[in-house]
């Protein structure tokens, strides 16, 4: 059934209809097509639908921006130069420019793993699985990104780094996809990093991850620019015995919306979701979670937190899904939130569905303020409030960055943070 007519369509959604317009005219796609459909039919999801009750994108999201182009030389120079002089957080980087993944801007891939662009890899099967209207609306305009695939049995030391890079002088709105594949047995390590975004810019990127039976993989995200909306989906499947360790740390982006739709199909599969957002200004992070098990003997844990500042607006949901016959589960979600101003506004949201009767499975949430008695402890011996304050907050942040085994890549994750909470001290002054 169609919930928006022609006639009741945003401003965004008609120009979002116009832009998949074009794309099929220049290069028709029947995937596309079934994909848009699925879109037009639900448009951009509001308030009323449950997933979204927090993020009412239909209304925040006003206007969108004109799709990104390939980049020109110019741009590709340009991306260069932003390349070289960041530090990377991977020993192996894979460029993605304005959507589209640039191989002579990329390192060589280690040995057992192998990169093709999505254009000739064609798009993944199963982005739709959810019924989401926003993978939907990733999986029609789609202008590129890249598969990632491991051996099976390859073990990969290096940790292998995405970088999703906008380069536009101008506002741009962009849509890529990446696939990580990871065979039987396999083992990686993977970061995907967005800089390079302007107030103005638009992001919409889908992550599709498939873990082979005893595979194992951790994934870190790091979005740390200004875009104006950035919406992140991922989508895992787990095997027998796999596992996925997976984080995402949140400083930038004005609307952040990411939404993690995880299904443990294999017995004692393991999945270990966490994140931390620093939010502050008026912007609006959320992150949503639905983790499905659907096997016996599966573990998964989440573990989010927040701190939430100014007019900002932080949101948590996460939703456990125990399937029939997945007896032996054990599941624990927790989220914690400190409010660091009286406008500052968190919604935790956390929920199990659960249908079989031999599991374990638990949830809490949390929000409050930073306790007083340890300020003033702090400030007694001679810090100011603002120094105080900043040394709590990092030893809040700092214990759900410890999730990360890497330790190299949680001390950059730890000096992010507190480039954050020094510049924030510093406006308190």
């Amino acid at each position: 059934m169609t919930l928006h007519s022609l006639q009741t369509r945003t401003a965004a959604e008609t120009t979002l209809a116009e832009q998949f317009a074009a794309a099929q005219a220049a290069a028709p796609e029947p995937d596309r097509e079934t994909s848009f459909r699925l879109f037009a039919a639900k448009g951009l999801p509001t308030r009323r639908d449950e997933a979204w009750h927090y993020t009412d994108l239909r209304s925040l999201f006003a206007n969108v921006a004109p799709l990104a182009r390939a980049p020109d030389p110019i741009a590709l120079a340009a991306a260069k130069l932003t390349l070289t002089a960041r530090t990377p957080a991977g020993a192996a980087v894979l460029a993605i420019v304005d959507g589209r993944y640039i191989p002579e801007l990329s390192d060589a891939p280690p040995h057992g793993v192998s990169v093709v662009p999505l254009v000739q890899a064609g798009r993944a099967r199963g982005v739709n699985a959810e019924g989401d209207s926003v993978l939907a609306l990733n999986r029609a305009l789609a202008q590129g990104g890249c598969v990632v695939s491991v051996e099976a049995g390859a073990r990969i030391a290096q940790t292998i780094e995405i970088v999703h890079l906008t380069s536009g002088g101008v506002a741009t709105s962009v849509h890529s996809q990446v696939s990580i594949h990871i065979g039987a047995g396999g083992e990686a390590r993977f970061v995907e990093s967005f800089i390079g975004a302007r107030a103005g810019d638009q992001r919409d990127v889908a992550t599709l991850i498939d873990l082979g039976d005893g595979a194992r993989l951790a994934h870190v995200v790091i979005i740390e620019d200004n875009a104006a909306l950035h919406l992140e989906s991922q989508v895992a499947r787990l095997g027998d015995k796999a596992k996925l360790a997976a984080f995402g740390l949140v400083i930038g982006g004005a609307l952040v919306r990411r939404q993690i739709f995880a299904t443990l199909t294999g017995q004692y599969a393991d999945l270990a979701l966490g994140g931390l957002s620093l939010i502050n200004g008026g912007r609006h992070a959320d992150t949503t979670l639905v983790v499905d098990h659907a096997a016996p003997h599966g573990q998964s844990r989440e573990f989010y937190k927040h701190i939430v500042a100014d007019d900002a607006t932080g949101v948590y949901q996460g939703k456990v899904i125990v399937q029939p016959g997945a007896q032996k589960t054990d599941g624990g979600m927790k989220s914690q939130a400190i409010l660091l101003s009286p406008r500052a506004v968190m919604n935790n949201k956390p929920e199990l569905e659960i249908f079989a009767d031999d599991v374990v499975c638990g949830h809490g949430a949390t929000v409050g303020a930073l306790d007083p008695e340890q300020t003033f402890y702090l400030q007694a011996r001679g810090l100011p409030r603002a120094e105080a304050e900043a040394m709590l907050l990092e030893a809040f942040g700092a214990d759900a960055i410890a999730r990360v085994d890497d330790e190299e890549l949680a001390e950059l994750m730890r000096e992010k943070m507190r480039a954050w909470l020094a510049a924030r001290a510093e406006g308190a002054r």
